[in-house]
């Protein structure tokens, strides 16, 4: 078994962090070589990964499933890899450091078991530190990206047409299925 911890601080607040955390979509996106995530459910979902060592490089399908959901401050979850004997669990915990600056800690454990095992986890232990820590850092680009992007406009600021408009505009639009079925016949 092999495991790592990474911890890094965001200039953003508590609830923009937990904005991005809770989107698995966007978690997916920040993983290296991802070709696909099919998201089941809130708590499952299916991520199709092309991954290499060196000269070996594969496709590979994980299971993960969120077995945790206590936000905005701790997040649990398992994953397994499909046809490899592999699995894994990690977990999430953020705690505010002010108004503007949340601290993240992610803990990812990575475990091989059968005859392969033993070479698998020596090749990944010092790969999966430096892993962690690149998507730690793609994490906190991330979410300070979107923190500081200015917010929406609200929708009521926009002008509806009148009425009128929408009442002349479905008596056209009626007159023309009425012709069109005269000309049918």
């Amino acid at each position: 078994m092999i495991d790592t911890e990474q911890s890094i601080v965001i200039d953003a607040p508590l609830h923009r962090v937990w904005d991005f955390a809770q989107d698995i979509h966007a978690w997916a996106k920040l993983m290296p070589g991802l070709k696909d995530c099919d998201v089941v459910d809130e708590d499952h979902s299916h991520w199709t990964l092309k991954v290499g060592v060196g000269a070996l490089v594969r496709t590979v399908k994980v299971s993960v499933h969120v077995d945790r959901w206590a936000g905005p401050e701790q997040v649990d979850f398992t994953y397994a890899l499909a046809g490899d004997p592999v699995k894994g669990a990690g977990t999430y915990r953020a705690a505010s450091l002010g108004p503007n600056e949340t601290q993240i800690a992610l803990t990812v454990r990575v475990e091989g078991t059968g005859p392969m095992a033993p070479m698998w986890e020596a090749m990944g232990r010092p790969l999966l530190p430096k892993f962690a820590r690149g998507f730690a850092e793609q994490f906190k680009a991330e979410v300070e990206k979107l923190a500081n992007a200015p917010e929406p406009k609200p929708v009521s600021n926009i002008v509806a047409p009148p009425k009128a408009l929408f009442a002349r505009l479905l008596v056209w639009i009626r007159g023309m299925f009425s012709r069109t079925a005269d000309s049918a016949r």
